[in-house]
């Protein structure tokens, strides 16, 4: 080791100090790189950019036909939406007039019944009132036949005898029983 550096020492010069430089090329290798260089961007140049361009603009009309495609997909769903929404508000108001007709409909029949129920009633208490009448008007004939038959048992047993078919059968009897009527139709009309 010693050697190696007494010979450094002895040259002066150190080894590749005077020579090509390894960190910049030559010039011949600058050239040649240059040609190859300038071959391979023709190259691409012609062949690989045109390509490269057609394909870009292959996608670019495909991005573009698809997003003309969005919009009118989306300005479909946007008018159907439009013809939902108006579809639905003519229905809702469609069940509201139905509902408002129902609740009309319902009003008149519970009038209706009502006026039935009325007029059931009233004719059920003009045919109990016109039962009652008969009812009494029997009743006041069965009383008038009792009364009239206690009246004349009365008479014969006053008289001590049997009074005749004839004066049974008159007037008299009737006439009293009519007065009978008169008298407490007076009193209870007081």
């Amino acid at each position: 080791m010693h050697t190696v550096i007494t010979l450094a020492a002895e040259s002066e010069e150190l080894p590749l100090e005077g020579g090509p430089s390894i960190l910049l090329p030559t010039n011949y290798d600058l050239f040649w790189s240059a040609v190859v260089f300038v071959i391979l961007a023709l190259i691409l140049w012609k062949l690989v950019l045109p390509k490269f361009q057609e394909v870009l603009a292959e996608r670019r009309e495909k991005i573009q036909g698809g997003i003309e495609r969005a919009e009118a997909a989306q300005a479909e769903a946007k008018a159907a939406l439009e013809k939902y929404n108006a579809q639905l508000s003519d229905a809702r108001a469609e069940a509201a007039e139905i509902r408002e007709q129902a609740r009309e409909r319902g009003k008149q029949i519970e009038t209706e019944m009502k006026d039935k129920a009325d007029e059931e009633a009233r004719r059920i208490v003009e045919s109990g009132e016109k039962q009652l009448a008969a009812s009494r008007e029997q009743v006041v004939g069965e009383l008038r036949r009792e009364l009239g038959d206690n009246s004349i048992k009365l008479a014969e047993a006053l008289l001590g005898g049997e009074l005749s078919a004839e004066t049974k059968r008159s007037g008299t009897i009737d006439s009293f029983l009519s007065d009978l009527d008169g008298a407490s139709t007076t009193k209870a009309g007081q």
